[in-house]
């Protein structure tokens, strides 16, 4: 009777909830809080995926993300646990993620190792430090990055509460979507960036110190890699636990590809994931048979994404309108994950 009575109303059923309380829910995702719950909790994976992306412009793969995140975000909290200083404990996670790196290149560069075997032993072993060093600092209360609305613009009607009202972290973040978009793509700089990503023989040829180059490109990845971890641990996520940070650096990984090695198109990526986040969280309520379930919800909905920008009719899409061919799909650097050793 009650299922007849729903019916009679026109709300209907939607696993076990109401059309109405479905809307009412999905309205809430469009609220101010939430669109600025959605802005916060993309920068750690904002931080991640442009400093994945420089490194990978220098042709240098860094698969050691996940490790990376977990081990710097347990050592970001701790330090700053330690010596009660948030900026500290920043700075010591982004020397984790920049060491991680260094280790990468080095074994690239030098030992002529695979980029990818070696990325991945690193992150199986900063998963292990992580579990084994951060044990003492388990159900730890420490600080946080303290809240700094900016005066004035955080008045601003919707805008101010979204974008305005975060702290220093977040707003990092905001300024490195700017300044590695003009970096990569206005400065010479940037270009000798992109050349021995893509042709490190021309570069060579040029005058530029390719491998150092790499060198030096891939430890700054890696150390905001670090910054990634420490976001979350002392910004959206305070503490630490052993598996705090999981699957996200893989998601980092999966939204370069996305964005197809762009800075603004990886940040977009990130907030798009932060978005289906908060979309999952606000469900909970009204699908409580799949509370399990919907927190997973935007790691799949991610790669299946991945999925659908890189099959052959969304190439083809591109190759038949050419002014959209780098929004629907790009080609990694044409040198990622080949050693170069001039002779």
């Amino acid at each position: 009777m009650a299922d007849a009575t729903t019916e009679e109303k026109g709300t209907g059923v939607i696993l076990g909830a109401t059309w109405t309380e479905f809307w009412a829910a999905w309205g809430d995702v469009f609220t101010t809080a939430s669109l600025a719950s959605m802005m916060a909790a993309s920068g750690p994976l904002i931080y991640a995926t442009i400093g994945e992306t420089i490194s990978e412009k220098a042709g240098v793969i860094n698969l050691s993300l996940e490790g990376s995140i977990m081990l710097s975000a347990m050592t970001g909290f701790g330090t700053a646990l330690l010596v009660d200083n948030v900026l500290i404990g920043f700075l010591a996670a982004a020397a984790v993620g920049a060491g991680i790196a260094a280790l990468i290149a080095f074994a690239s560069i030098e030992l002529r190792l695979d980029q990818i075997a070696i990325g991945f032993v690193m992150t199986l072993l900063a998963i292990d430090l992580s579990d084994y060093l951060g044990n003492r600092f388990v159900g730890e209360a420490g600080p946080a990055v303290p809240a700094w609305p900016i005066p004035g613009l955080s008045e601003i009607p919707w805008f101010g509460e979204v974008l305005f009202d975060h702290n220093l972290s977040v707003y990092g973040s905001f300024v490195l979507i700017v300044v590695a978009y003009v970096f990569i793509y206005r400065t010479r700089r940037g270009l000798e960036l992109q050349g021995i990503g893509e042709r490190p023989e021309g570069a060579f040829a040029r005058g530029v110190a390719v491998n150092n180059m790499r060198y030096f490109y891939t430890i700054l990845g890696g150390a905001l890699v670090g910054v990634a971890g420490a976001a979350f641990s002392l910004d959206q996520k305070l503490g630490w636990r052993e598996g705090s940070t999981r699957n996200l650096g893989w998601i980092a990984l999966a939204i370069v590809i996305f964005g197809g090695w762009h800075p603004v198109r990886v940040a977009i990526g990130a907030v798009l994931f932060g978005f289906l986040q908060v979309v999952a969280l606000k469900m909970q309520p009204v699908f409580p048979g799949l509370s399990q379930v919907l927190p997973t919800i935007p790691f799949p909905m991610m790669i299946l994404a991945l999925v659908v920008v890189y099959t052959d009719w969304f190439r083809r899409l591109g190759d038949r309108y050419p002014r959209l061919r780098g929004i629907l799909a790009a080609d990694p650097p044409s040198g990622i994950g080949v050693a170069f050793h001039p002779e």
